[in-house]
């Protein structure tokens, strides 16, 4: 680290995704549809990367879902790209899968008016990263550090406080080798190479982190129990396309007319899961709602016990 004329700090970051890429060399020679070509074959090399690291997204998975069924929650921690990423993730799952907005909770460096606009040197701010996490993160909490080159002081000083205060850790990097690794729980290093634009990681590295996301938390909420087969069977009817949806998933579980869909969702209040176990099993609402109770909210639990007892026809 060194500093320049102003005084403030410099640092050179070693990670991959600053190094330059050979086959985007002469980017700015080239017609529109061969950019746009380098930046597809690039991008195509990002699922391999994320299929590299199935184990330890795998491991991360397990971790949260421990962490919910105990009454904790899982954070996420990035700045800029990164950070943005992890907003988005969480304020996908509620609507999607009708998850507690407590279960998920993301951080930026910079705060929520970092989500539209950069904020100088908030993911230099390691002792802001600390605090906030000392601020919010409990024992048996998992919390999520997103660094595309592994070495955010925002996001490490999350991690060290949180691994202070008794949570699990993961890191999600685009540096296989970034030295953080040794200091979390779960270590996901993907190996995504440079950039096609050199330092830009709201390209390839951020695909990859949207990816690790996409996987991770969907996975969650299958292992919860708020899928079923594959359908979602726990989401918010906030719009009339989702209530149409609504309809369409009754109608593939069950095999029933759309009519006795709808009258069955409006006998269970529009709870979708309550409707599903009650035309599936032949029991009453309320026999449903009580075996969704018991089972924790699995359906596939909820139709066993109701098959074991003597409301099942």
């Amino acid at each position: 680290m060194t500093a320049e004329a102003d005084g403030r700090a410099v640092v050179r970051v070693g990670s991959p995704t600053e190094r330059r890429n050979p086959a985007s060399a002469d980017l700015d020679l080239m017609s529109t549809r061969d950019v746009l070509r380098v930046i597809n074959d690039a991008d195509r090399t990002v699922p391999t990367a994320v299929a590299a690291v199935l184990d330890e997204i795998a491991s991360a998975v397990d971790l949260a879902v421990t962490a919910i069924r105990s009454g904790c929650r899982v954070h996420y921690f990035g700045a800029g790209t990164s950070g943005r990423l992890g907003v988005l993730d969480v304020a996908e799952l509620p609507p999607t899968f009708n998850s507690p907005e407590d279960w998920f909770c993301a951080h930026i460096a910079g705060g929520p008016e970092a989500v539209f606009r950069p904020v100088e040197d908030a993911e230099d701010d390691e002792e802001g990263g600390a605090r906030e996490a000392t601020e919010c993160v409990r024992a048996g909490d998992l919390v999520v550090g997103l660094a595309a080159s592994g070495r955010t002081p925002y996001v490490l000083g999350a991690l060290s406080a949180s691994g202070a205060a008794g949570a699990g850790t993961v890191l999600v990097a685009a540096d296989p080798d970034a030295a953080a690794a040794t200091g979390v729980d779960v270590f996901i290093g993907l190996d995504t190479g440079p950039e096609v634009v050199t330092g830009s990681t709201r390209m390839k590295a951020a695909t990859a982190q949207k990816l690790v996301l996409n996987a991770f938390s969907t996975a969650v909420m299958v292992r919860l129990g708020r899928v079923y087969s594959n359908l979602m069977i726990d989401m918010v009817a906030t719009n009339a396309k989702l209530r149409g949806r609504m309809i369409s998933i009754l109608e593939e579980a069950t095999g029933y007319a759309e009519e006795v869909c709808r009258r069955a969702l409006a006998e269970a209040e529009g709870d979708l899961k309550v409707a599903l176990v009650a035309l599936v099993s032949g029991a009453g609402v309320a026999e449903a709602q009580g075996a969704l109770v018991r089972s924790a909210g699995q359906v596939r639990g909820a139709l066993a016990a109701l098959a074991e007892g003597p409301s099942y026809p």
